[in-house]
């Protein structure tokens, strides 16, 4: 169980923040000899790091002497102005506590996984009389058998495809397969048994999820053997059409085992990380290998400093990898970790029981890692082929415009309508690591009603909320960069987006640059540069114009690498935009008027359905017949015909 300790900030006579070793060793005086995690903050309350310790008195005390530190270390104790504590009973529950806050937090000194989406899982529900084959991401809180996980979607889809073939396991809905009165496609191209019209037995369709399960679970071969045995059966039973099922079942399975690449003969369950550095960034490739098979395999790029140690990333990685995630029985690793037996103490306690963390020597175990890292060198490589070119082009971007330093964040705007109705802006974001696209945003126009299909107007409502929204949360604008180092001299991350744009990007010539320029002025912002991209004569690609304030509007050679990235980032913001407004069209175009009324929940609802048949039906009804509608009072009944009703006499 943990407990908070009292903070206090590190304030003086005169009201000035004091930071720096005399604040922390202010704290260091009362603090107990205890496991625990501490949290550093700046003077403007962000957090600066997140730690763990098994002493917090001696960990904490070790910030107070002068010297000895790292520059990043150095850094953050001289901006430290406050701290804050949790004891925790042991050690490994300080460091499971540690991961969590720093996943929850991402304070700049910490190492930080970053695009860390949770993966999917094949789920044979069986909260249904017939087991369904699924795709499952998210809370495991439907009753079945889970099984996983794929490193994405696109693999999980091939796998369920494939077993489909070879078990023929329904993949449809609980309500469509109710409303079954014959086989739907997939049975008369020998993906599904068709249990919804009794094509197959309850038994028979029992035997086969068995399969499949046993399949998933490791027990490949034993279930290509049974299909062997029973495929030579039907063949001397001159069966020929069973045995030819049961040819194209195997066929299907062997697919599965060969479309994995790597099937290890001798780990049944473990997750494998591999290492690689280069050029100050870091790649971590992760493959999943469960009951015997290999499924899948994702390359991350952790943030993090490059004065730290692989081992400490690794260890890093690791424990906030597995926060929010199952955790196999073995853990395979590149290279050696700090507190190798503390990180698998804390992964045993969160697993409830027995967690193995090692890093093979030699055999088909240390081959699977070598092939990890292997991979994760040849990540790395791209992604630094894809920053060097991506740099390039962001340096055209600050030549092409005029800008002072090369732009971290461009925000380009679009909007999309017909004819002023579903009307939506949208932003999208690119920065030093190409589209980002947890920045992208979108703004339902709250005025549509007004502006009726007035683009200017559109623009200037999704810019004034952006632009207020952005200045309520981080003030007025800074040199970000120099309020990142702040006192002391320390490298920052080149591939953060930031907060303030460095170049705003309007779909438009001079009447929309200026209505941008407008709404900045009323704001009070005048030092973030925009262009507008208008069509070029007879809007074909490559003749676009630019307009920048106070230049004459200029075009690029046809050929020039910033031209087509500015194109790029325009149909993105395009795309982004129309796919908004698709969405929210399509989700109007199926609201139901019922939802509206008060009163009118489910139920109801499918009562007065099933009674009228549509809600055109219900806004014909009288209130005498809304009365008769089980569940619908008078004072309800008059409330509905009054909704459709209303202004009439």
């Amino acid at each position: 169980m943990s407990e908070p300790l009292t903070t206090q900030d590190g304030e003086v006579a005169d009201g000035a923040v004091e930071s720096g070793p005399e604040v922390i060793k202010r704290f260091a005086k009362t603090l107990p000899g205890r496991p625990g995690v501490y949290r550093m903050y700046n003077h403007k309350g962000d957090v600066l790091y997140v730690g763990k310790a098994r002493n917090l008195k001696n960990r904490v005390s070790n910030y107070t002497r002068l010297g000895g530190h790292t520059n990043r270390i150095a850094a953050m104790i001289a901006n430290t102005s406050s701290m804050e504590f949790v004891t925790t009973k042991t050690e490994p529950e300080a460091l499971l506590l540690e991961a969590n806050l720093i996943k929850r937090l991402k304070p700049r000194y910490n190492v930080i996984l970053r695009d860390d989406k949770s993966f999917p899982y094949i789920l044979i529900a069986k909260d249904h009389d017939v087991a369904q084959i699924t795709k499952h991401r998210g809370a495991r809180n439907r009753k079945g058998s889970y099984y996983g996980p794929f490193a994405s979607a696109g693999s999980v889809n091939t796998t369920i495809n494939l077993l489909q073939k070879a078990f023929l396991l329904r993949s449809c809905s609980d309500s469509y397969y109710e409303n079954r009165t014959r086989p739907c496609l997939l049975f008369q191209i020998k993906r599904c048994a068709a249990p919804c019209t009794g094509e197959i037995s309850s038994d028979g369709y029992d035997e086969l999820v068995r399969q499949a399960e046993a399949f998933l679970s490791g027990k490949s071969n034993a279930v290509k053997t049974a299909l062997a045995s029973q495929m030579e059966a039907a063949s001397e039973e001159l069966d020929f059409e069973r045995a030819a099922v049961c040819r194209d079942r195997i066929s299907a399975l062997s697919h599965v085992t060969a479309s994995q690449g790597i099937n290890p003969q001798g780990v049944a369950e473990a997750d494998i990380f591999g290492l690689a550095q280069e050029g100050g960034q870091t790649c971590i490739q992760v493959f999943f290998i469960r009951a015997g098979q290999n499924w899948g395999t994702r390359a991350y790029f952790p943030r993090a400093d490059k004065s730290v140690e692989p081992a400490d990333v690794l260890a890093a990685f690791i424990a906030q990898f597995y926060d929010d995630k199952p955790v196999p029985r073995q853990i395979m690793l590149s290279g050696d970790v700090s507190e190798l037996d503390l990180l698998a103490d804390a992964l045993s306690t969160k697993a409830g029981r027995k967690v193995e963390v090692l890093v093979p020597q030699r055999g088909e175990k240390r081959e699977l890692v070598q092939h990890a890292m292997t991979n994760a060198r040849e990540a790395l490589g791209r992604k630094l082929a894809d920053t060097s070119s991506q740099k390039k082009l962001l340096e055209g971007v600050k030549t092409v415009f005029g800008l002072e330093r090369m732009p971290r964040r461009i925000e380009v705007y679009d909007n999309s309508h017909i004819q002023g109705t579903n009307a939506v802006g949208g932003m999208i974001v690119a920065g030093p690591e190409g589209l980002a696209k947890a920045h992208y945003r979108k703004f339902n126009i709250k005025t549509e009603q007004d502006t009726g299909g007035d683009d200017f107007g559109m623009m200037k409502e999704v810019l004034t909320r952006r632009f207020s929204r952005l200045l309520k949360e981080q003030g007025e604008r800074a040199n970000e960069a120099g309020d990142q180092a702040e006192k002391v001299d320390v490298e920052i991350d080149d591939t953060s987006v930031g907060t303030w744009p460095d170049l705003l990007l309007i779909d438009g010539g001079k009447g929309q640059l200026s209505a941008v320029q407008d709404v900045l002025k009323e704001l009070g912002i005048e030092d973030v540069p925009v262009a507008g991209i208008s069509k070029g004569p007879d809007r074909n690609a490559g003749r676009e114009q630019f307009h920048v304030s106070g230049k004459a509007p200029f075009m690029l050679e046809q050929r020039d690498p910033v031209l087509y990235y500015v194109q790029r980032l325009r149909d993105e913001a395009h795309r982004f935009a129309i796919g908004t407004h698709r969405a929210k069209r399509a989700k109007a175009a199926l609201a139901n008027p019922l939802d509206e009324i008060g009163g009118i929940g489910p139920g109801r609802k499918k009562a007065l359905l099933r009674a009228f048949g549509s809600a055109r039906a219900v806004s014909g009804a009288s209130v005498a017949d809304l009365e008769q509608v089980e569940g619908i009072s008078k004072s309800l009944a008059t409330a509905i015909y009054g909704y459709f009703h209303e202004g009439e006499t």
